[in-house]
């Protein structure tokens, strides 16, 4: 049987649980993911930020260009992996953060293991007091974008100065014909503790649930996909209750709503960072239920994973099991990041 070619991989195959008669379709399979890629800073010392407090900048001059060649190496080797047991490609769409500018973005899809999948960027200098922003990369043979937008984040602290952070962005665009919408998002660490910070995530949610709601408000059945290192598990209140993200799939009838793809491994204690011999699900994948909705044409929500294989891991130390990093105590250990990344498969009939 002769499988048809679009323009990504056409899997013929019988798709268990999506169909109520299990029966072999022609089926379309795309990957999405974020990776909080952990530093990527240049070797530049920008004066307007402090990256001097960067991991690189504070190693010696003369191996800081290639700590930073082998960063970029070892996060486009993962970016390249992610979904490609099943695609045979790198990830369609990956959101990032932890990145420094638009320059080293523009770096690492540019390397040997990514440069031939001519990956888009989208990327806005946010006012981060550390530097650090988030970006959106695509490959420009699949999406299109249309209308792009920054939102900034404004907290203040007890003596009401400004507490710069992290924007949130929103990518709307064409998927190989279809509309989505896309947010990513790096929400204000725990720093002095997870109770102390909460408020500032709380911040963070409402402003993310305003521009979900404008979404929905606008075309009631937008498809969404909003992703992050939003630094609180699945349970936390700034996820549950502010920004109002199911754990579980509702029932068809229900309102356009979230639903959180990385609530089962919480669950389950499978996590993408660990603190303490703790597990954390920090990063996360959202979609919006209209991508739930067999009843839907077009792109739908198939299944998600963290993306933890081996070479991800310390094999040994104090933090073996660990997310294998790349810096610690001033120093470059040859990894890759303090975080798993996370991704999920949409899928569509062909005709």
């Amino acid at each position: 049987m002769k499988t048809k070619k679009f323009l990504i991989l056409a899997i013929l195959f019988t798709f268990l649980g999506l169909e109520s008669q299990n029966k072999e379709k022609n089926i379309e399979v795309l990957t999405v993911a974020f990776y909080n890629v952990e530093n990527l800073f240049d070797t530049i010392n920008d004066t307007t930020i402090r990256d001097e407090a960067s991991p690189i900048m504070e190693m010696n001059e003369n191996v800081r260009s290639s700590v930073y060649e082998k960063k970029l190496k070892n996060i486009s080797a993962v970016i390249a992996d992610i979904g490609r047991d099943l695609t045979k490609r790198p990830p369609v769409i990956v959101g990032l953060c932890e990145v420094e500018n638009r320059k080293v973005v523009e770096d690492l899809v540019k390397t040997e293991i990514l440069k031939n999948y001519n990956y888009g960027i989208i990327h806005f200098d946010s006012p981060d007091e550390r530097g650090i922003d988030v970006s959106l990369i695509y490959q420009q043979l699949f999406f299109t974008p249309k209308n792009l937008k920054s939102y900034s984040l404004k907290l203040y602290d007890s003596d009401g100065d400004r507490d710069f952070t992290r924007d949130q962005l929103l990518v709307n665009g064409d998927l190989l014909g279809e509309e989505i919408n896309f947010l990513v998002h790096h929400w204000p660490s725990r720093s002095g503790g997870q109770k102390t910070s909460e408020p500032k995530r709380i911040e963070a949610a409402k402003l993310n649930k305003k521009i979900i709601d404008s979404l929905i408000n606008l075309n009631y059945d937008s498809k969404i996909i909003n992703m992050g290192d939003f630094n609180d598990d699945p349970v936390n209140r700034s996820i549950s209750q502010i920004l109002d993200v199911k754990q579980k799939i509702m029932s068809s009838n229900f309102s356009n709503y979230l639903y959180n793809t990385m609530s089962p491994f919480f669950k389950n204690g499978i996590g993408t960072s660990a603190y303490r011999n703790n597990w954390n699900v920090l990063d996360q994948i959202h979609v919006s239920s209209s991508l739930l909705n067999k009843e839907n044409k077009g792109w739908l929500f198939w299944k998600a994973n963290i993306f933890n294989k081996p070479f991800l891991i310390n094999k040994e130390g104090r933090y073996k099991g660990y997310p294998f990093r790349s810096f610690a105590g001033g120093k470059f250990l040859g990894g890759y990041s303090d975080h798993f990344p996370v991704y999920l498969y949409l899928f569509r009939e062909l005709n």
